[in-house]
């Protein structure tokens, strides 16, 4: 089987190597540099990891993002999250590495392709806009679900997916499965896709806070 994340992984290092410690991403003021210190502290320590999702902790989580960045060199760390997570870590095992994995590193890895301005756009092979359609069909349900009085319709060139009931307008998300997770996870301003639906309704989409 292709993993998809691992392959989304290596890209991403790879990334990392040529744009360097201080570019630009899309995750607020993070360099690259922070944001491969937050994936290496998100899948290396689970002491300190909690704090990317409880904000209580946050504070654990920064102070070992800084830890890393104050102990290694730039090189050293992306070496490191090249070769993947600890021994002891569930996503060894690619069918979990695949679920877990393959959106996080594919929209971080777009994080910092798109904050540069110009940078054209990756053509994916077709199997791994597949996989990722994959995924959009698992959490998509989730990701959308938030959308008040408004019904959301999922349009990929491969399935369409109805998330809500009721009587309330609907509008259709058309893109491709990366550019439809990038807009779910709030990366609107560069995600490439069309809504469609009545005005109000799309500016309801387009406005509401759809992170997990």
């Amino acid at each position: 089987m292709i993993r998809h994340a691992s392959i989304e992984r290596a890209a991403l290092c790879d990334t990392f190597l040529e744009v360097g410690p201080d570019a630009p991403t899309l995750c607020g003021d993070w360099t690259s540099g922070d944001l491969l210190a937050h994936l290496l502290v998100r899948e290396g320590r689970p002491d300190a990891s909690a704090g990317i999702y409880v904000p209580a902790l946050a504070g654990r989580a920064e102070k070992a993002m800084a830890g890393l960045r104050t102990r290694h060199d730039h090189r050293t760390l992306v070496e490191r999250l090249r070769q993947g997570p600890p021994a002891w870590h569930p996503t060894r095992i690619g069918a979990v590495d695949e679920k877990v994995n393959l959106v996080e590193f594919f929209v971080h890895h777009e994080d910092v392709l798109r904050a540069g301005l110009g940078a054209p756009r990756r053509s994916l092979t077709a199997e791994h806009v597949a996989a990722l359609g994959h995924q959009l069909a698992v959490i998509g349900t989730m990701l959308f679900r938030r959308t008040p009085g408004v019904r959301v319709e999922l349009v990929t060139a491969r399935r369409r997916t109805r998330i809500g009931s009721g009587d309330g307008p609907v509008v259709q998300i058309h893109g491709r499965p990366g550019e439809i997770l990038l807009f779910g996870f709030g990366r609107r301003d560069v995600a490439e896709v069309e809504l469609i639906g009545p005005p109000e309704a799309v500016e309801t989409v387009r406005t509401t806070d759809y992170g997990l």
